[in-house]
C-alpha cells in the first residue's frame, strides 16, 4: 500500500510511464487504484518517430503533430517503471513510510 499512497500524492502532477514494451508515455497522472493501474490525461508519446501510429500529423498545430490519443487507461501489469519530477517527491517522508512499513512487516513475521 505504501507506492499506492504515494502515487495518490501525485494526482495531478505530470509523470512519464514506461510500458514493458518500451513505449514511454508522459501525461498528467489523474488516478490510480492499489493495483497501480493508472489513467493519464493529456499525454504525449516520447518517441514519436519510433511509434508513428500513436501521433497523428496536423497543419494546426506549430510542432505539426499531436497526439492522436488525448487519455489512457495503463493496466497496472504492464508498467515498467514511472518515471516522477524529482520536485515532486518528497525524499525524506518516503523513507520515513518506508521504515514504518518494514518494521511493521518485521512485526507481523514474529
Amino acid at each position: 500500500m505504501l507506492f499506492f499512497s504515494f502515487f495518490k500524492t501525485l494526482i495531478d502532477h505530470e509523470v512519464t510511464v514506461e510500458l514493458k514494451n518500451d513505449i514511454q508515455l508522459k501525461g498528467i497522472l489523474k488516478s490510480v487504484d492499489q493495483y497501480l493501474n493508472i489513467k493519464l490525461d493529456d499525454i504525449q508519446v516520447v518517441d514519436e518517430l519510433k511509434y508513428p501510429h500513436l501521433v497523428r500529423k496536423t497543419a494546426f498545430f506549430h510542432r505539426g503533430a499531436c497526439s492522436s490519443v488525448k487519455n489512457v487507461f495503463i493496466r497496472g501489469s504492464v508498467v515498467r517503471y514511472v518515471h516522477l519530477p524529482g520536485t515532486s517527491v518528497d525524499t525524506q517522508l518516503l523513507e520515513d513510510a518506508t521504515r514504518r512499513e518494514a518494521a511493521a512487516q518485521q512485526a507481523k513475521a514474529k
